[in-house]
């Protein structure tokens, strides 16, 4: 008897394990954002049991937002090449090493080695590209930017929860317990990593590459050199530079911002959360949009959206319930550049190495992420307040707006000779 290729066809195999996989996915996402996130609200106690100071304070959790970004290319190239499961394993234990040891440390040596190297890269291992990399191969095109919205909104749905589970346990127990807990829950992404499926197999490789691109199996280096001289790409990592200035910053000194203007920790923690409920119908609508429109003007309205909210927030009273207002308007474009960035990246090259090339982009989102959190603690420390920090983040969201607008939305064939537009 005949074997039936329609039982095994890669598009029978993501049908059936589609929303497994983009569930699992968001659950990890949950965990190891939820973790990192919330990590601003530690900073007051950090500061006042160390007397560190919140500028070195700030340097130190400036490089783990560099670390994080640096590390998504690589683990996502040993994810492409050896599957996601081990990695994300891996990163789960970094993750809860760094974040147990941290309450122990009393230096900044030991800040960058805790929260800034093995927090940061556990959470790296665990985040975005390799999660997006590892569903976004079994799936057709048509459905990769709603999975990746999907997937993302999971990570704002752990924020949500994780913002104010902080702020209760750092009230009940202390800052040092509350993070040990969190290092215990960090550990649960173990389990959930065997879920993710194995390494990727050369068929699934090939029909994924010819399915966005209509290219043939290629290798790593050729890849990358094609996404060096393509200028779409560049783009995209100008733009995700101003997101990840935008956010480390915020996600940073948001808490130190809320004292400044007199509120309590606890408006913190509830507008952080609101950030990451917000951000859950942002993803959600970007992901399904990039499915209908194209996706860099959705880039284009997301950052154009951010501009016009610090500045309204900038003319406001600064009450508790301008905080949760601006939380609301800030989370809906949060993280809603994920769903199409990576979008286009697979538009672009394919998903045999999208992990990789995401990660690449994320690591650029992480180089304004290093900037907008020590900058962010330089700053209050010269001037007393955060002024010329918005003014820089409004000019800056503007400027990835406009750089978005000349973004080719076609693929990319990869050809013995070099590339040709699809």
């Amino acid at each position: 008897m005949g074997s039936n290729p329609v039982a095994s066809s890669p598009e029978t195999r993501s049908a059936s394990t589609g929303w497994p996989l983009m569930l699992t996915a968001a659950a990890i996402l949950m965990i190891t954002f939820g973790v990192r996130q919330s990590i601003g609200l530690y900073v007051s106690p950090l500061n006042t049991s160390t007397g560190l100071g919140i500028a070195n304070i700030s340097l130190a959790l400036a490089i783990g937002q560099f670390v994080w970004g640096a590390s998504q290319p690589v683990f996502g190239a040993m994810a492409d090449r050896y599957g996601s499961p081990a990695v994300v394993v891996f990163g789960g234990l970094l993750l809860a090493a760094g974040v147990a040891a941290a309450p122990f440390v009393t230096s900044e040596a030991g800040l960058v080695v805790t929260l800034g190297l093995l927090m940061a890269a556990g959470a790296g291992a665990g985040s975005f590209s390799i999660l997006i990399g590892a569903t976004a191969r079994h799936l057709p095109p048509e459905r990769r930017a709603f999975a990746a919205g999907f997937i993302n909104a999971g990570g704002s749905f752990g924020q949500f929860v994780f913002a104010p589970l902080n702020q209760l346990l750092i009230g009940l127990f202390g800052w040092a317990n509350a993070l040990i807990t969190m290092a215990v829950v960090a550990l649960s992404t173990l389990p959930l990593a065997r879920l993710l499926g194995g390494p990727p197999q050369p068929e699934d490789s090939a029909h994924a590459a010819t399915a966005a691109t209509s290219e043939p199996p290629h290798s790593l280096r050729s890849q990358l050199a094609v996404a060096a001289r393509d200028r779409s790409y560049w783009l995209l990592h100008a733009g995700f530079f101003t997101c990840g200035f935008h956010i480390a910053f915020l996600v940073t000194h948001l808490p130190t911002e809320v004292s400044l203007c007199g509120l309590t920790s606890g408006v913190a923690a509830i507008s952080l959360g609101i950030i990451g409920l917000a951000n859950i119908a942002g993803s959600l609508g970007a992901g399904a949009l990039g499915t209908t429109f194209r996706m860099k003007y959705l880039l284009f309205w997301v950052y154009f959206s951010r501009a016009v909210s610090i500045l309204l927030y900038l003319l406001a009273p600064k009450t508790a319930l301008t905080f949760y207002l601006f939380a609301a308007a800030l989370g809906l474009s949060w993280l809603s550049t994920v769903p199409p960035t990576a979008g286009l990246v697979a538009k672009l090259f394919g998903t045999r190495h999208l992990a990789t090339l995401f990660g690449l982009t994320l690591f650029t989102h992480q180089i304004g992420g290093f900037l907008g959190a020590w900058l962010g603690g330089i700053a209050l420390t010269r001037f007393g307040n955060y002024s010329w920090m918005w003014y820089a983040d409004i000019m800056l969201a503007l400027g990835a707006a406009l750089v978005n607008l000349p973004i080719r939305e076609a693929g990319v064939r990869v050809h013995a000779g070099g590339e040709q537009p699809a």
